[in-house]
């Protein structure tokens, strides 16, 4: 499952966002496996065309997470740790919120992954976190709902 997750990811990457997001749709109805459907969620939502949408998703990913353990994460990674995927999945939602001009529901995302970030590793992914939350704050300071830049 995780191989034909990560297929379609490299599809939608690829340039194919509508493909993508059609096949990982597929998967997520045939799986009720948490890591399965985290991964699929957190990825349909970058997927998506409309900021509701993504947020939809993102929704789903952060709910989702909350029925992952780290034993069944580490099955797949020996290093994953559910908690250091909140920070991510928080900060999906804030900026979501954001965009959507829901300043309040924004910040209250951007608290819950500012109380996750001593879960990061101190690796690139860590400092892409930590990049994201403070673009994201910035956005909100200057209240831009406009999408952020890479």
């Amino acid at each position: 499952m995780m191989a034909a997750i990560g297929a379609a990811i490299e599809r939608g990457r690829a340039g194919d966002r509508a493909g993508a997001r059609a096949e990982l749709e597929d998967l997520w109805s045939k799986t009720d496996d948490a890591l399965h459907r985290v991964t699929i969620a957190h990825f349909v939502a970058d997927l998506e065309e409309t900021v509701a949408d993504e947020l939809m998703w993102d929704e789903r990913a952060l709910v989702v997470a909350t029925d992952l353990t780290d034993e069944r994460a580490q099955q797949y990674n020996k290093t994953f740790q559910v908690r250091a995927f909140l920070p991510s999945l928080h900060l999906n939602l804030a900026d979501a919120h954001r965009r959507l001009g829901h300043s309040a529901e924004a910040h209250h995302h951007v608290a819950a992954a500012e109380t996750e970030l001593d879960a990061l590793p101190d690796d690139d992914y860590g400092r892409l976190i930590h990049t994201g939350l403070h673009k994201i704050k910035q956005a909100l300071a200057a209240n831009s709902t406009a999408p952020l830049t890479p």
